[in-house]
């Protein structure tokens, strides 16, 4: 991807004749795009869905767990003895405790394979943009811009090729 933002930086800065630009072919994918709706994404997305649901069901039951076991202390923290309230109080700090580490090592997890991934629908999606890029003769494609008027906007053609592709 940078090696494109690169080249396109060395084309201007080298004042190529402006004759020699408007001849030239180019063409911008919508990165975003790809990520939320191409084929490999969205099968990529029900992959970790499936993958972490377990481990989310997990989760929360641990907060429904914390979520009764405050209620009781506040509901009947007042009629316990010193002993019971202090066990309660401490059982509930270390369920916390455990709840905020498991989220923690979720969350890190889910960020890990998320980025594996979607560097996998990454990786299809250039092959796919650089055979558009040789097939229909284009100069240059950007994955990133400022700004792009959509009659270069290729996005797509990379996405129907991405769905067709196995």
């Amino acid at each position: 991807m940078r090696k494109w933002i690169i080249a396109a930086a060395l084309l201007v800065s080298a004042q190529i004749p402006a004759v020699a630009l408007a001849d030239a072919k180019i063409g911008f994918v919508n990165t975003d795009r790809i990520f939320r709706e191409a084929a490999p994404a969205l099968k990529a997305q029900k992959k970790l869905e499936k993958e972490f649901a377990s481990r989310e069901q997990d989760l929360q039951k641990m907060a429904k767990q914390a979520r009764d076991l405050q209620s009781q202390l506040e509901k009947d923290g007042m009629t316990m003895s010193d002993t019971d309230r202090h066990n309660k109080e401490r059982d509930l700090a270390n369920l916390n405790r455990e709840f905020q580490r498991s989220q923690r090592e979720f969350r890190e997890d889910l960020n890990l394979r998320r980025n594996e991934e979607l560097a996998a629908v990454q990786d299809r999606a250039n092959k796919v943009i650089q055979n558009i890029a040789e097939t229909e003769k284009f100069d240059l494609i950007l994955q990133e811009a400022v700004y792009f008027s959509p009659r270069i906007d290729i996005t797509d053609k990379v996405l129907k090729a991405l769905a067709n592709d196995k």
